[in-house]
């Protein structure tokens, strides 16, 4: 298993999923940008492609990376936090050096991103 998705989080993807078609998939990745220079990728897939991607299914909900993703995100634990401001998703990183005071830009070990102010 790549990552891991606690059950607050999946309750919350398994709503979400629920608006969605029936063939969509969680895609988690990285991508540059931000002011550590990565940041988290969450979203719906629809389209695999067997050459780039890979598929696992994690605590029950499908999930798609980019294969160039995952020596970066692989440890990862999504949860899902409610507060009295609201809710979101937290991203617990063990491959994370650097993380921004926003939450959702770090700098990975073995990967390029300069810290930055947010």
């Amino acid at each position: 298993m790549v990552i891991t998705i606690t059950d607050n989080a999946r309750e919350q993807i398994k709503e979400m999923m629920a608006d969605e078609s029936s063939d969509a998939r969680l895609r988690f990745g990285i991508k540059g940008g931000g002011c550590s220079g990565l940041s988290y990728s969450l979203g719906f897939e629809y389209d695999i492609n067997k050459e780039l991607d890979t598929v696992d299914e994690i605590n029950g909900i499908p999930v798609v990376f980019f294969d160039q993703d995952i020596p970066i995100i692989e440890g990862t634990t999504i949860d899902f936090k409610q507060n009295m401001m609201g809710g979101g998703f937290s991203i617990e990183n063990p491959n994370a050096i650097v993380s921004c005071g926003c939450g959702s830009s770090f700098k990975a070990k073995d990967r390029e991103g300069v810290p930055g102010d947010c």
